[in-house]
Parts: C-alpha cells; structure tokens; sequence
C-alpha cells in the first residue's frame, strides 16, 4: 500500500515564502519516489485539516515559529501522525538561541561569548565592544540579525521594522569565513563553506542565486574540517536531535590555520530549497535529493 505524506509548509512566520518553496520541492520529490502526497498551507485549522486527511507521515517543511519551536510537533505526537526531523523538546530548544547555548556550554562546546538584554538597554551605549551581532532570540534564515561595525549606529529599539519581541540576543562578532555542517541520522554529511557578496550571509544571500558562492567541500585545514564534523555531531547530539540538521559556524583563522571554531546556532529544519545547502552537501555525498527526502520520511517511521 502507498504510503499518504502531508508536506506540512507555509505557515505564517516570516520564513513563510521559504518554507513554501521547501515543501514544494519536496512534494515533488516524494511523488517521483512513488508516494501520496498532500500539499497542506499551514493555517490555524491544521488539526482538522490533518484530520481530514488521515496522512501516514507529516514531512514537515515548516520554518520559523510555530512549525520547528516545538509547536507543531506536540500538536502531531497528540494526533498520533510519526513526522519528520527533531521532536518536540530538541526543536524548542534549539530555536531559542539562548536556550541552545547554555546547553552547548555545559558540554564545552565553543561559542561565541554574548548576552540576553532588553532592546531599551541598548540605547544606553554598547553593551558589548564594537564590533558585535545583535540578533532575535527564535528566528531563522539570518532574519533580524545585525552586524553592529565602528561608527554604525543601529539599535533595534528605534527600528520600525524590527517585530521580534523586546529582548535582544547581543554576541561578539567573530571574523573569519562562513562554515555550515550537515549531520543526517548520527552521520556528518560534510562541512561547506559560504562566501557571501555582502557583510555576513543574510537573508538575501540565502535565497537569491549569485549573492553567495558555496564552496564544497568547505577549503580548511584539514584537522580543522575534521573538527567542525566533530563538534557539529556533538551539538546534534546534545540537544536530542534526529533527522537532518544544519549547524553554522564561524571559523577564525585570521591568525593561520587550524584555526577556531565558534558554534552559532543549529537549524533542526534545514531549508529544502534549490539553494539550500544540505541538499548541496547531500548530492557531495553521493546523495541525491529524492533519496534525502525519502530517507526523512523513513528515519521518521513511514515505510512504503
């Protein structure tokens, strides 16, 4: 009997029109691989829409709040519908920024050093020496995220713009190069690395082909590729993750390599776009797209 998927996508965070080209590629991708598939636009009404169609599995190429917070997934484990990537715990965890360090801190994983503030303190003055990151606490895709160099005077309190909530996530600014690691199941797909056009790799260079060069496998010193696969498999590993994920790091060797890692954050819900990178780092592998979205499917307990 075919096995009936829902490509859960959409949704309404800011990562909305990401998530849409993620699930549709994935739907896709499952239909050429012999599934039935549902397209569902994430609405408030998804429990009865889910409901409706009875799925055997939900891939989940929801981005953003409310789709890998934690939230859709609690509401999918109450249903009884096996979904793909990290669960419940791993996921709020790891999109709250904050949250996720403390844990990689306590496993001596290195991070960046950085603080939670209220965005009216930094009206203040600097709260940490320039240059430095200011970032949302639970956002994707770069969105919100500020590199704060001498003589910019940005503050997210006077930012019209800015709808990420009053508390600000300030990290020093490490220089470098741009290094992302993909782990699938409890193996390391490999390292890239990103060179974007601009400052840093923002929203825009994520999602716009020619704003970035990909560079796979990621040019770094030998011991130091081997290093960041390590670390990238601890930091899945140490928050429960399952599935795919993607950890960014940066990588300081302005002094000579090996150089010293920095561990940003980790996506439990990596994008599945033409762009995306784990797919990129996938195909490297020996891993085409179809056999990585089957393989999610299967990792989370769906078989044909």
């Amino acid at each position: 009997m075919t096995a009936h998927v829902a490509v859960l996508m959409g949704g309404w965070s800011s990562e909305r029109e990401v998530s849409l080209s993620s699930g549709r590629a994935v739907a896709k991708a499952l239909r050429d691989e012999g599934y039935r598939v549902s397209e569902v636009d994430v609405g408030r009404d998804v429990a009865s829409v889910l409901a409706q169609l009875k799925p055997d599995v939900a891939f989940n190429a929801l981005h953003g709040p409310y789709g890998e917070d934690g939230k859709i997934q609690g509401l999918l484990e109450i249903m009884g519908i096996p979904y793909t990537h990290s669960g419940v715990l791993a996921s709020s965890i790891a999109i709250d920024k904050p949250k996720a360090k403390h844990v990689w801190a306590d496993l001596g994983l290195p991070l960046a050093e950085g603080k939670v503030v209220r965005r009216a303190t930094l009206i203040a003055g600097p709260v940490l020496p320039k240059p430095y990151v200011i970032k949302p606490l639970n956002e994707g895709s770069s969105v919100g995220v500020h590199i704060v160099f001498e003589g910019d005077n940005y503050q997210p309190a006077n930012d019209a713009d800015w709808h990420f909530g009053d508390e600000v996530l300030v990290e020093r600014y490490i220089p470098g190069r741009e290094v992302q690691v993909a782990v699938m199941g409890d193996e390391v797909l490999g390292a890239i690395e990103i060179k974007p056009q601009g400052r840093f790799y923002d929203y825009e260079a994520k999602y716009t082909d020619g704003k970035a060069q990909h560079l796979m496998p990621a040019p770094i010193h030998a011991s130091a590729y081997a290093q960041v696969c390590d670390l990238a498999l601890q930091a899945h590993r140490g928050l429960g993750c399952r599935g795919v994920t993607r950890s960014d790091w940066r990588y300081d060797d302005t002094a000579g390599e090996p150089g010293r890692f920095y561990l940003l954050e980790i996506n439990t819900q990596p994008g599945m776009t033409p762009l995306s990178l784990v797919p990129e780092i996938a195909a490297h592998k020996g891993i085409g797209f179809n056999r990585l979205v089957r393989w999610m499917v299967e990792d989370a307990g769906c078989d044909r």
